[in-house]
């Protein structure tokens, strides 16, 4: 399983939200992108992907921006990278729409959601907050 670079780039503006601080002033996508050095457009297509998924709040206005939508400690990997990449699979044979022509015969098929489970259950026990080295 590779992670596409959205989905490092997703965890480094998270770091970064998390280490701008709890209840401080929220960041902007220009603020972001000069902090990360990742490209403005690239900023603003994360932030709102992540503020899709819950991981961030947006605020509007002045002074308005970005925020963590709830405490790091409560954010997994696993958040991030549904957020990011959808649900997580291994493979997409046990989808129940695929459309391989050995799904009848596989014997692996059944055993799919297993393996999901414990990669998803992996990912769900790293906090932002253990991710951004947070005390």
């Amino acid at each position: 399983m590779r992670l596409s670079n959205l989905t490092d780039y997703a965890v480094v503006v998270l770091r970064q939200v998390v280490h701008h601080g709890a209840g401080a002033k929220c960041l902007t996508t220009l603020t972001m992108a000069e902090k990360t050095g990742l490209p403005l457009p690239t900023v603003q297509k994360l932030m709102g992907r992540l503020a899709a998924a819950h991981l961030l709040t947006s605020l509007r206005g002045m002074g308005g921006g970005f925020t963590l939508a709830r405490p790091a400690e409560e954010i997994t990997l696993a958040d991030v990278v549904e957020a990011i990449e959808g649900p997580i699979a291994m493979s997409s044979c046990d989808n129940k729409e695929s459309l391989c022509k050995f799904s009848a015969e596989c014997g692996m098929r059944p055993r799919w959601p297993e393996v999901n489970r414990t990669v998803k259950n992996a990912l769900e026990s790293i906090s932002l907050k253990s991710l951004a080295g947070a005390s």
